[in-house]
Formats: structure tokens, C-alpha cells, sequence
């Protein structure tokens, strides 16, 4: 059995798949050239990409030149069609026991939490991966997730080992208030990818991050 692609700390990078397909791509390779990240997620955003496979794999061959996992966002289906390394699901989904038949076993798997803490149990109890934590602060690309009470990711922190990444609304200058949390990473789309440097936005984020690592070792 082929094992599991892993995880870094970091960045986790989710990119729009309706974003001009040169500009997307362009700003990928610019960004794994010169940055380290987690791993990238393909939105499940393909309403008017034509050839949505051949994209992905296309995204799929640059990331893994550089040793980076690719992961789709709730599409499971394409996980035999394409060479993406896992699926990362907003909800718990219905028939994840059908799902779980239906993939490879070395699948990545990912789960979005909020306020809940069965969520976190649930994920596991199935063996996910990586759970994250949406929203941690207001943003226009998450508005459809509450804003999370930080106490329920420390509760989670407790619960579980998992790596544990934190979407929403983080920019590096608001990375400072994550501090007392016990995380792995931070889930970013247009503070990137919407950046006329992204590859120096990710390395002002992977700095802010290893700043918070560093801290809470050494008050450890």
C-alpha cells in the first residue's frame, strides 16, 4: 500500500480554480519556488472551468515536483480521476462509510470545524488527517462559517493530535492573537493568491507563524 503523502506546518494554501488559469498558475509556481507551505486545496469552485481534470492535474504535477500534497475541496468523486493526494470536507458528509469504500486508502483526508466539538470527535474516530478551524476572524471568503470561540480549539487541542489548522480572516498582522492556541498551520486564499507578491505574502505568514511556534516552546 502507497503510504500517505505528509502534512508540513504552515501555510495551507486554498486557490480558486475560477481565477484566470495563467495568473493561478503562474502564481503557484512563483510561490513553491520561493516559499515552503502545507499543502494546496482546490476550491470546489469549477462553475465555468471547461476542462475542470485536466486543471487540476495540471496543479497536481507543479505541487508535486515540490513534495506538496493536493487536496480537494469536497469533490471526492474526482479523487479516481485525478492524481489529487486527498479531499477535504466543510461538513461531516452523510455517507462518508460509502465514500471511505469508494477511495484509495492512502486518501488524505480533512475536515472544517466550528463551534462544535462532535465534529472533532467525529474526525477522530474515523482517522482524518487534519481538522480546521473556520472562521477565526470576519472574512468576506468565509462568510458562511461563524466566527470560532477560541476555547472550543483549545477543548479540541485537548481531544485530539490531529494537526489543527485555523481559516478565516488571518492575516499576518492579526497573526499575534492566535498565540495562546496550540496549532499547525493557517488555511489562506486571497491573502495570498490575491497579492501582487504572493510568494512574499507566504513568507511574511510563514514568518508570523514561526514566531507563535517559537513562543509557546519556549514558555513551555
Amino acid at each position: 500500500m502507497i503510504e500517505k503523502q505528509r502534512m508540513k506546518d504552515g501555510v495551507y494554501l486554498v486557490i480558486d480554480p475560477q481565477m484566470e488559469k495563467a495568473v493561478l498558475i503562474n502564481k503557484l509556481k512563483e510561490i513553491l519556488d520561493k516559499s515552503e507551505i502545507a499543502a494546496v486545496q482546490v476550491w470546489n469552485n469549477f462553475k465555468n472551468v471547461e476542462n475542470q481534470i485536466f486543471l487540476i492535474n495540471e496543479i497536481c504535477k507543479i505541487c508535486k515536483a515540490h513534495g506538496i500534497p493536493v487536496l480537494l475541496n469536497n469533490n471526492w468523486k474526482l479523487l479516481n480521476q485525478t492524481e489529487v493526494n486527498g479531499v477535504h470536507f466543510d461538513e461531516i458528509p452523510n455517507d462518508f462509510r460509502e465514500i471511505k469504500e469508494s477511495i484509495p486508502s492512502n486518501t488524505l483526508l480533512g475536515l472544517t470545524c466550528n463551534n462544535n466539538l462532535d465534529s472533532v470527535k467525529w474526525a477522530k474516530t474515523n482517522k482524518f488527517d487534519y481538522i480546521s478551524f473556520c472562521s477565526i476572524f470576519p472574512s468576506s471568503s468565509a462568510n458562511s462559517c461563524d466566527l470560532v470561540d477560541f476555547e472550543i480549539i483549545r477543548k479540541a487541542r485537548k481531544l485530539t493530535k490531529m494537526p489543527i489548522f485555523l481559516a478565516g480572516g488571518i492575516k499576518p498582522s492579526n497573526m499575534h492573537l492566535l498565540k495562546e492556541l496550540d496549532f499547525e498551520g493557517v488555511a489562506v486564499i486571497s491573502g495570498i493568491m490575491s497579492a501582487e507578491n504572493p510568494s512574499v505574502s507566504t513568507e511574511n505568514y510563514n514568518s508570523e507563524f514561526k514566531k507563535i511556534k517559537n513562543e509557546n516552546f519556549n514558555n513551555r
